[in-house]
């Protein structure tokens, strides 16, 4: 107990947490925009329980790994060589869930585009159970990268703890919302799949060594939704106008 009161006494402790917890909210959207899209595929009445289900999985995977952090640090050793290129745990997590981001993105993409005639109605074969299982290999992959990343950043046990229930908490608070504005427009849908697709190559990037600053996927990311948002005004405008 003395020892976190002199955590908290420190102003290094909360500007590490207040930068944890911004880093761990914009590695979340990753997550979230996932969740969303396929939280929507199941009936309304089910959509809510499968995202809260979802974060709470988030919430205590990233714990459960917070907890084992020297496990953690020994993902990112080599584990097996090809072509002169060694691979470790973490790289091999992070092109698996790259290909099953990809694979799931066009999909989604082609179920858009040309949907299977005699499917009505958003329920699909997966249902809730198909739908929890995917977020949960999500998550995984999302939650990895999180940590890893907090493990950089502080040596403090507390302070990362603190960060990624906070993130959760706005996760949670955000993830209605959200879900909503994506069901509702269906051009945001295709963009969202669209970031889902490019996240995914980078994962399998990163996995294999090449290393995208998130910067970069950021800032595409961004003007995209500026782009989607003058497009939806000016479709606003011209209804009003007729």
């Amino acid at each position: 107990m003395s020892s976190l009161l002199a955590l908290a006494a420190q102003p290094e402790a909360w500007a590490a947490l207040a930068t944890l917890v911004v880093m761990e909210v914009v590695l979340g959207i990753d997550n979230l925009v996932f969740l969303s899209i396929i939280t929507n595929k199941l009936p309304e009445e089910r959509r809510a329980s499968a995202r809260y289900v979802g974060l709470a999985l988030a919430l205590v995977m990233r714990l459960a790994l917070l907890f084992t952090i020297t496990v953690i640090i020994g993902l990112t050793a080599p584990v097996a060589t090809l072509y002169g290129h060694g691979f470790s745990w973490r790289d091999i997590i992070l092109i698996g869930g790259g290909l099953f981001l990809v694979y799931k993105a066009t999909r989604e993409i082609h179920e858009s585009v040309d949907p299977h005639e005699g499917e009505a109605g958003p329920v699909k074969a997966a249902g809730f159970a198909g739908v929890i299982v995917q977020i949960i290999v999500v998550d995984l992959v999302f939650s990895l990268d999180s940590i890893i990343t907090a493990v950089g950043m502080t040596e403090h046990l507390p302070i990362m703890v603190v960060s990624v229930i906070f993130a959760i908490a706005l996760m949670v608070a955000a993830a209605g919302p959200l879900a909503a504005f994506i069901e509702a427009n269906p051009t945001v849908v295709m963009l969202a799949l669209s970031f889902l697709l490019m996240i995914g190559t980078v994962l399998i990037a990163d996995g294999f060594g090449f290393h995208v600053p998130k910067g970069y996927i950021y800032a595409a990311m961004a003007f995209s939704v500026l782009v989607e948002a003058l497009n939806m005004l000016v479709r606003r405008r011209r209804r009003s106008a007729r």
